[in-house]
C-alpha cells in the first residue's frame, strides 16, 4: 500500500527540497567549486580520464603515495540531475594525505536530451563501467584494485549503496564476483518511491515503478559481502533520517553496521565534514578504507 503522504506534494517538497531548507546553500556550493579548483592546482592529479566512450564519461584521479594504496571513489550528488565532479575535488586532500588514492567520477545527468535520454538505471550502468575501468587500470595510478571503497553524497549515496549489489561478472566475464564491498552513503536515498512522487524531482527523473523496485537499495536483498555505513545530518528533514535508517532495517546490522544521524550538520555541511580530517565523517570513511 502506498504511503498516503505521497499524495501530499507540499509535504514531499518540504522533506526532499534540500536547497530550500538551507538558506546559505549557494554560498556553501560556491565554496566547494572554489576550493576544488585550488585542490586541482595544489595536488598531483590526472583530470578527465575517460572510462567510457560517451561525452562526460570521465573521472579525476588523485594518486596515493604508496603503491597499491586503498582507493576511495567519490560519487557526487545533485539529485541525479545537477553538479559535476569538478565541484568535488575538495574531498580529496585529507584522504590523499592519509595515503589513499582518490577518484572523483562523473556521470550523465537526468533528464538528458530527447535524442539521448538519461535515467537513473542509465547512470548506474555508467558507474558500473567506471568501476570496471578502475579495477583494470587503477594500479597504474598507485591504487589497489582489490581495495575500492565507494563514498557518495545524497544521490551519490544512493548510487554508492546500490553499486554494492551489482552483478559484476554478468557485466564483464573477467570481473570478480565482488568488485566493491565497502560503501559510505552520506545523506543517501535508499527508497526511491517518495522521490517518484516529489513533483520538482520527478519532472526530470521520470521514474517508473519498475525502476523504483530495481534501483532502491532498501527494496533489494542485502548483497552477501556488503559493508555499508550510512549517515545523515541532524539538521536534515525527518525523511532523510528515515532514509538513513531504512537500509539498515532492510539489510540488517551485519551488512549495515552504522546508520547514524549526526547532530549539527545539514545536507551540505555534512559533505564539508567528509573533507575535514578532524570530523567523525572523515574518520569513518578512513576506517572503511582500512577495513
Amino acid at each position: 500500500m502506498q504511503d498516503p503522504r505521497y499524495d501530499d506534494p507540499a509535504w514531499l517538497e518540504r522533506m526532499y527540497n534540500t536547497r530550500a531548507t538551507v538558506p546559505d546553500h549557494m554560498e556553501l556550493m560556491q565554496a566547494w567549486t572554489r576550493d576544488s579548483a585550488a585542490v586541482r592546482e595544489a595536488l598531483p592529479c590526472h583530470l578527465d580520464v575517460a572510462y567510457g566512450r560517451r561525452d562526460g564519461e570521465t573521472l579525476d584521479i588523485f594518486p596515493g603515495e604508496p603503491q597499491r594504496a586503498p582507493v576511495l571513489v567519490f560519487v557526487h550528488g545533485g539529485y541525479w540531475r545537477a553538479l559535476d565532479k569538478s565541484d568535488h575535488s575538495f574531498v580529496a586532500p585529507g584522504f590523499v594525505a592519509a595515503g589513499a588514492c582518490v577518484v572523483v567520477v562523473n556521470y550523465a545527468l537526468c533528464p538528458g536530451t530527447p535524442e539521448q535520454p538519461v535515467t537513473i538505471p542509465f547512470i548506474v550502468r555508467q558507474l558500473e563501467q567506471a568501476l570496471a575501468w578502475l579495477w583494470s587500470n587503477i594500479n597504474k595510478y598507485g591504487g589497489d584494485p582489490g581495495n575500492i571503497t565507494l563514498a557518495g553524497h545524497s544521490a551519490g549515496g544512493h548510487l554508492a549503496a546500490l553499486l554494492l549489489a551489482s552483478a559484476w561478472p554478468l557485466l564483464l566475464s573477467r570481473l570478480p564476483d565482488v568488485l566493491v564491498r565497502k560503501a559510505l552513503s552520506i545523506s543517501g536515498l535508499h527508497d526511491l518511491a517518495p522521490i517518484m512522487h516529489t513533483p520538482s524531482l520527478q519532472q526530470d527523473l521520470h521514474l517508473t515503478e519498475q525502476q523504483v523496485m530495481r534501483c532502491s537499495p532498501a527494496l533489494l536483498p542485502a548483497p552477501p559481502e556488503a559493508h555499508l555505513h550510512c549517515m545523515a545530518g541532524g539538521d536534515e528533514s525527518e525523511e532523510f533520517h528515515r532514509q538513513c535508517r531504512l537500509v539498515q532495517q532492510a539489510w540488517g546490522s551485519h551488512y549495515v553496521p552504522r546508520a547514524q544521524v549526526l547532530p549539527g550538520l545539514n545536507h551540505f555541511t555534512i559533505l564539508n565534514a567528509l573533507a575535514d580530517p578532524k570530523s567523525d565523517v572523515h574518520r569513518i570513511a578512513l576506517n572503511l578504507l582500512r577495513f
